[in-house]
């Protein structure tokens, strides 16, 4: 049983959904704290051959609440932030397909700021025909004070799992000594290098899903998934 964990993302980069594609299960961490200045509430988009930001505004709540318990901000504009990328990706080869894609993110009807960023997750996840079953932290019967490596142990024991996935940027924060002696085989996903065509313009990587979207077709991506290297 290969299990993945991770923070939810608004319409995070392609290593986000390699992982879930690669992994029996996936957890969406939502009893954990709200981050300032992460990529749970944002994402880039390419405007003209460079990067930009579009932003999910949140009310102004207490910095020590769980993702789950954070709420969209009333003057949050989703039509604002759709026409931004009408404007920037119109000209993309499968613009007509993604920005109804798109527009279904970012008008679901939820304040909840976990609820809105899951939806947008299983938005993607069944366009890309992804079959991983995702669960929430909050569901599982485990100590919720625990934390890092420790909470992960924790979450993969819960779920029988006998391997655990995560994205290689976090290869300083795990021992495989430790998971070793859980009966857990820690391993490390990595994305393969991904270069397609933006307009022409001077590549620009790790930008949102969308981008991916909108510059190559379904079947395309769906290919793209596994290109990536777990050890």
């Amino acid at each position: 049983m290969k299990i993945g964990i991770m923070q939810p993302y608004f319409l995070p980069y392609l290593g986000y959904f390699q992982l879930i594609n690669e992994v029996d299960l996936f957890v969406i961490y939502d009893n954990i704290q709200y981050t300032k200045k992460g990529w749970v509430n944002r994402n880039r988009y390419l405007v003209q051959g460079k990067d930009n930001y579009f932003t999910i505004n949140l009310q102004k709540e207490s910095d020590f609440l769980d993702i789950r318990e954070r709420h969209i901000s009333e003057a949050f504009n989703s039509t604002k932030c759709i026409n931004q990328l009408k404007q920037a990706y119109k000209k993309a080869p499968y613009y007509e397909d993604i920005i109804a894609l798109v527009e279904k993110c970012f008008t679901y009807n939820s304040r909840n700021l976990f609820e809105f960023i899951h939806h947008s997750v299983n938005i993607i996840v069944s366009y890309l025909g992804i079959k991983t079953k995702i669960v929430t932290s909050s569901s599982l019967d485990i100590d919720s004070s625990l934390k890092s490596q420790d909470r992960v142990i924790a979450i993969c024991k819960a779920l029988n799992g006998t391997e655990y996935i995560n994205p290689i940027g976090g290869v300083d924060l795990y021992s495989k000594d430790v998971f070793s002696k859980y009966d857990l085989d820690l391993k490390f996903i990595c994305m393969e290098p991904l270069q397609y065509e933006q307009f022409g313009n001077e590549f620009i990587p790790a930008l949102s899903i969308i981008d991916v979207l909108m510059f190559n077709s379904r079947e395309q991506v769906i290919g793209i998934l596994k290109r990536c290297q777990i050890n």
